[in-house]
């Protein structure tokens, strides 16, 4: 098998090649490229002992030298070179006691977390493939090297990175290693918040984010995300929708773009339904209320997973407004642009667009056209530069006190009320205009 190698990665082996080292391409780029995409970064693994690597190389970079990595930059790129290891006894069930340097490329692969992870190659040797990534690679199965068990006993996030590699590759993961991820699911307890946000981020904006639910089935939302669970088998007996509520979050997810914030947003947006569930005598549910609850929940789960304050203020505001509906006037649509945010605005009309076609047939197309009417509205709002924040008013603070008025909350509350007189009507956002308003609530 021949496999196109990016000309810095092959001067980098070569170079090492031509000093008496082994070296080559690991782990993700490998797969990627057997399976034709576009590798996001390009790892290459050596023979050299890190202070070899940086006598062969003018710019590096100790990254991670104590465990053998070095990185190497060309130009305005960055390869990680990482010298042949085994690792030592795992102790906390993330980090090696120790890691030994090794003269054998076998015993670096098997220390890899999956075989379709465990292959290399240079265009001298070819593939290596010593577990049968090739292999599984062609029956799409996601398997551990070796045993399972003890793959996910050394770091346990690797039990999270199985789900997350089956939704990006829609692959299953086979029978042993599955039967080890439920065995073991309890142990992610030990695992960062930080690397657990990263590895269902990327299980979000994969391609198939619908399989957060053999998460939950192998216990893995259990421990990291039991708000998902709180939501599996919650029926929705009213009109609207036809799954449960964590089936409908699924068909959500997979209705808008592999966005961040989107699918954060689909995921949290009916968090709250659970909590808020009620029946009539007619035995229809209810579940008034539920997006506030939803709103708080999100923050909350982001704050445990340490999110960044702009994704989670985001997020937040998105499951706020996710059911946020009104006629489709211009004032009306001012008006959700003030209280969305202009550039979130968007992002809300692809919210309800993807609740809306996860639900029922049932006004359906009312919904949908109530969307498709807002976002015209909205494009025509920007085209026009209707005025529909406090920074778009013809007048500020300093007009406000040459008209007589003292700094504090008066000034603060008539500048909100000169912006609702302005969204109610955008001609009036002239500075003569609100000037006479402000002068006559003043009674000058």
């Amino acid at each position: 098998m021949k496999i196109a190698l990016p000309r810095k990665v092959t001067m980098i082996i070569n170079n090492l090649q031509l000093h008496g080292y082994e070296a080559f391409a690991v782990g993700g780029c490998v797969r990627d490229s057997i399976l034709a995409r576009r590798p996001e970064d390009w790892d290459i693994t050596t023979s050299a002992r890190p202070e070899e690597i940086k006598k062969l190389f003018r710019r590096t970079v100790d990254t991670g030298i104590e465990h053998g990595t070095v990185t190497v930059l060309i130009g305005k790129d960055s390869f990680e070179v990482t010298t042949y290891r085994v690792d030592g006894a795992y102790e906390d069930g993330r980090h090696p006691k120790e890691v030994h340097f090794t003269s054998r490329l076998e015993e670096d692969l098997q220390r890899r977390d999956f075989t379709i992870n465990a292959m290399a190659y240079n265009d001298e040797v070819r593939l290596v493939d010593v577990f049968g990534g090739m292999k599984d690679l062609n029956h799409h199965l996601i398997r551990c090297v070796g045993d399972p068990r003890e793959r996910f006993s050394e770091d346990a996030l690797r039990i999270l990175r199985a789900v997350r590699f089956s939704a990006q590759l829609n692959f299953p993961i086979e029978k042993e290693t599955a039967r080890a991820v439920r065995e073991l699911a309890p142990t992610l307890e030990k695992i960062s918040a930080e690397r657990i946000q990263a590895e269902l981020v990327k299980l979000l904006v994969s391609p198939h984010p619908e399989r957060i639910q053999d998460a939950c089935e192998l216990g893995i939302t259990k421990v990291i995300l039991p708000e998902w669970d709180a939501m599996t088998g919650v029926e929705q007996n009213t009109p609207h929708h036809k799954y449960d509520v964590a089936q409908h979050t699924l068909h959500a997810m997979k209705n808008v773009k592999r966005d961040k914030i989107l699918r954060l947003t689909m995921l949290f947006h009916d968090m709250g339904k659970p909590a808020m569930r009620t029946t009539d005598e007619n035995g229809r549910d209810h579940f008034k209320g539920h997006a506030l609850v939803s709103e708080e929940i999100a923050r909350k789960v982001m704050r445990r997973l340490k999110f960044d304050n702009d994704t989670v203020k985001k997020v937040s505001r998105l499951v706020c407004y996710h059911d946020y509906r009104v006629e489709a006037t211009p004032k009306n649509v001012r008006r959700a642009m003030n209280r969305i945010g202009v550039e979130l605005f968007p992002y809300y009309l692809a919210v309800r667009m993807a609740d809306a076609k996860a639900q029922s047939a049932y006004r359906r197309r009312e919904k949908i056209e109530n969307i498709i009417a807002m976002r015209q509205l909205y494009q025509q709002a920007l085209l026009n530069g209707d005025c529909v924040t406090l920074r778009q008013l013809a007048v500020g603070g300093r007009e406000l006190m040459d008209l007589g008025m003292k700094p504090g909350r008066e000034l603060g509350s008539m500048l909100s009320e000169l912006l609702e007189y302005v969204i109610d009507d955008p001609e009036r956002n002239k500075r003569e205009i609100l000037c006479a308003y402000v002068k006559e609530k003043l009674g000058q």
